[in-house]
């Protein structure tokens, strides 16, 4: 089970921070992508802080500090359901992948990240 949980937390962790540095290099895709769900370009670095802080979050989860590590998940889960409706709400539905597959990591994230202290005792 640990095994599940540090392969899906660091791949979690890469993809967050990749978007968190996307965001504060306000990348072409990010830019687009937030105009078309009437996100403001202001935003975008708040929005990057956030999901730079939640890798960060998982990592020390990863690294022993189970409940910073539950709730940066949680965090992001939450994150991610909100660029969901931002999604549907501006009915922008090509590239809704995108924040699905943010949302799956991070909710598998959330879910290992609760058993497997539960299975080691801690």
């Amino acid at each position: 089970m640990f095994t599940a949980y540090a392969v899906v937390t660091i791949v979690t962790i890469a993809a967050n921070a990749v978007e968190a540095a996307a965001n504060f290099l306000r990348a072409r895709f990010v830019v687009a992508n937030a105009a078309a769900v009437g996100v403001p370009p202001s935003w975008l670095p708040a929005l990057g802080a956030l999901k730079g802080a939640a890798a960060l979050g998982l990592l020390l989860g990863l690294l022993g500090f189970t409940a910073i590590g539950t709730a940066a998940a949680t965090g992001l889960v939450l994150f991610f359901i909100g660029a969901l409706v931002c999604h549907v709400r501006a009915r922008v539905l090509h590239n809704i992948a995108g924040p699905l597959l943010f949302l799956a990591l991070s909710a598998a994230a959330l879910v290992l990240a609760a058993a497997v202290p539960a299975a080691h005792g801690g």
